[in-house]
This record gives C-alpha cells, structure tokens and sequence, in this order.
C-alpha cells in the first residue's frame, strides 16, 4: 500500500539553461532573462507565481530579441483540475 501524502503543487522546473552569464546594463542572466532576486527565490515560489515569472520571461526574452516563443497550454492544463 502506498502511504497517503498531502496534495503538494509541483513546482515548475527552473527556466535555468545554463547560460548563466548577468547583463551587466539591464542587470538579467542572459540565459533565463531573469533577475537576481527571482533566480534565489524561484524554489521559494508557488506554482502560480513561477507560472506568472515565466510569462514575464518570455517577455523580456522577445523585447531583447524579437523572437516570441509560441503560446503553451500550461495555463489551460493547470485550469482544468
């Protein structure tokens, strides 16, 4: 039998790609586009907030880039139950 654990919500994995390399100017890891203050709390953060973080990313991403990255289902998967 299997010993019944709490609902815990999944954290998302690290949006990390191993580029870890600050912009000096616009102060973001140029692998992940995010601050220094969002990289040491990512595992401190809900499911929600790292959901609501990537989007953000994909912004700063296709501001500095110009390449947009297509939508996922993540949100309506995660709506859904």
């Amino acid at each position: 039998m299997r010993s019944k654990q709490p609902d815990v919500p999944a954290s998302m994995p690290s949006p990390c790609i191993s580029i870890c390399q600050m912009d000096p100017l616009a102060d973001v890891c140029l692998g992940c586009y995010r601050t220094r203050q969002e990289i040491a709390s990512w595992s401190r953060m809900g499911a929600e907030a790292q959901r609501d973080l990537l989007d953000t990313l994909n912004e700063r991403r296709a501001a500095k880039t110009g390449i947009r990255r297509r939508p996922t289902r993540r949100r309506t998967i995660a709506g859904e139950r």
